[in-house]
């Protein structure tokens, strides 16, 4: 599932985007500043930005210049009163993908994010070089390889490598079995329908101590699974 990052301060405009971002079936993470887009860069994959020049108190040029040299995820500005030719000239040369002046319409907003990731390949180059650290756990992308100190290598099935990612890219967030079945699924053989809760019991097997007893991840009853645990990654591209 691929993960848009809006950052807007004007609350009903952020939420705007963001549900019907969701309603597309995009994971999407919705915040207000600088300084939360920073801690998300350091612990999330991100595919594509939006961002409204109009923050306050920041140079959101600088933002989006900053970003356009540590990530090739496209970068939608949209603003409401920078709207001259100059203001969007200025944006394209510091490596926006897209200028969309407000008010837009949703259709046309959705049409030119897929087109921008189309033109510009939301996975980062450097991506399968990522590694991340979660309880007493690494996870190399490169590799495909799961170890943990004084245990060696744990092996995964393709689906339970890509089960365990989707729940590194969202820690601590509720995950539906829906949206985790469409980010485990190989080909068509391997998961379908209900078969996610066999799939995290055999995650849990292989990660958890207490398999009974799950402490990274757990069960939100009537809704879907969590990792419950912190969750850093190395080699992620960080603002200054």
């Amino acid at each position: 599932m691929q993960h848009i990052l809006v950052v807007d301060d004007d609350h009903s405009a952020r939420s705007l985007i963001s549900d019907f971002l969701m309603q597309q079936a995009f994971r999407v993470t919705a915040i207000s500043s600088g300084d939360e887009l920073r801690n998300m860069l350091s612990t999330n994959m991100v595919d594509a930005f939006v961002i409204d020049l109009n923050l306050k108190g920041e140079d959101a040029l600088k933002i989006v210049q900053q970003l356009a040299t540590l990530s090739t995820a496209p970068i939608i500005i949209t603003s409401a009163d920078r709207v001259e030719e100059t203001d969007k000239v200025l944006g394209f040369e510091l490596g926006a993908s897209d200028y969309i002046v407000k008010p837009f319409g949703l259709r046309e907003f959705l049409a030119r994010l897929k087109a921008a990731m189309r033109v510009r390949p939301a996975p980062e180059a450097g991506r399968e070089r990522r590694t991340y650290m979660f309880g007493d756990w690494t996870l190399a992308m490169r590799q495909r390889a799961l170890t943990r100190p004084e245990f060696g290598e744990t092996k995964l099935t393709a689906a339970e490598f890509n089960l365990l990612v989707a729940f590194l890219n969202a820690p601590k967030q509720v995950l539906s079995r829906e949206k985790l079945l469409a980010a485990s699924r190989v080909h068509s053989e391997e998961v379908f329908d209900r078969s996610i809760d066999a799939l995290v019991l055999r995650l849990r097997r292989k990660l958890e101590t207490e398999p009974s007893n799950p402490r990274l991840i757990r069960t939100a009853r009537g809704t879907g699974y969590i990792m419950d645990c912190s969750v850093t990654v190395d080699e992620r591209p960080r603002l200054k």
